[in-house]
């Protein structure tokens, strides 16, 4: 198989744009054209649908786009093992993270990793709505939840401590839960879904964080308003740590129940293919945040016993 043509496939597929993709590697745009026909017929399908206006991924192109990837990759590792190939690490890294996360831990130290990898340049694709990573071409996502996926490889850059909160306001009129039951007799918030969450505690006792009682009046999909509207006394949420730790030192967001913990074990995850090869671009971008958030998370030092109102 043609790993130019390979090549010009994944850059037509991230450009949408095969003259474009044939420019960068210095091909005509006839010749581009040509390769790009060739690779199809070689792999028995149209990779790319093309109209007069636009090009799209075809369904057989987006399956075979990882593939592709991962070909390319191999390549590489096996020019470097022979001491040939490119020496710095370099190419176009797609990266998508939660946006609240990423606005306050990833996008501040972007700066600094770019200084680091000047051959590197990144595409950041931020959403507190999961995007898919093989649709998305994605060759790196940060995720906050246990990975179902069996077709992901997975590092995990630190915990991910999540607690019950409101503001201090809001527990001045309403008073505070003591146990679980209280909570029925309080407005509670809900993040994306209502649900309900199991609340484990000391000696064997339970109870539920039930976003579908009666207490339940407001759902929000977006992480900084859900922590505003906390902030703002709207009622009882589960925040992650890592979101809230500033307000819990400074008092204006109190821990509610605090001797009792999520039945779950949450963490902050890197995840990438399995089908992609973990090239140099990532592996150094993953050891980047690695070093810089996971081994000393600035939410870990965070004293967050409650602050109980008088």
């Amino acid at each position: 198989m043609d790993t130019e043509g390979i090549k010009l496939f994944v850059l037509a597929a991230e450009k949408l744009n095969i003259s474009a993709a044939g420019r960068e590697l210095g091909m005509p745009a006839a010749v581009a054209s040509a390769k790009l026909a060739k690779l199809e017929k070689t792999v028995g399908a149209d990779l790319l649908k093309r109209t007069t206006r636009k090009v799209a991924l075809s369904v057989e192109g987006a399956d075979f786009l990882p593939y592709a990837r991962e070909i390319l990759a191999q390549e590489n590792a096996a020019l470097a093992a022979l001491g040939c190939g490119n020496e710095t690490v370099s190419g176009n890294l797609r990266f998508t993270a939660p946006s609240t996360f990423a606005q306050q831990f990833i996008v501040p130290l972007i700066p600094d990793f770019l200084a680091l990898y000047p051959g590197i340049s990144l595409d950041l694709r931020l959403s507190d709505m999961e995007l898919d990573l093989i649709q998305g071409s994605f060759d790196l996502a940060l995720r906050n939840a246990v990975l179902p996926e069996s077709n992901l490889h997975a590092r995990k850059l630190a915990e991910d401590q999540r607690i019950l909160c409101a503001s201090s306001e809001y527990l001045d009129s309403h008073g505070i839960p003591v146990r679980p039951d209280d909570l029925l007799n309080h407005q509670l918030i809900a993040f994306k879904s209502a649900s309900t969450i199991k609340l484990i505690g000391a000696g064997g006792k339970s109870g539920e964080f039930n976003t579908r009682g009666p207490g339940h009046r407001l759902t929000i999909d977006d992480g900084l308003s859900y922590k505003i509207a906390t902030h703002c006394g709207a009622g009882i949420a589960i925040h992650s740590l890592w979101s809230v730790h500033k307000e819990l030192a400074d008092g204006s967001l109190v821990q509610v129940l605090p001797e009792y913990r999520m039945d779950a074990e949450p963490a902050l995850w890197l995840v990438y293919p399995k089908s992609n090869v973990l090239t140099a671009k990532v592996r150094v971008f993953i050891d980047f945040l690695i070093e810089r958030i996971g081994l000393n998370p600035p939410w870990g030092c965070v004293d967050i016993l409650s602050r109980r109102l008088s």
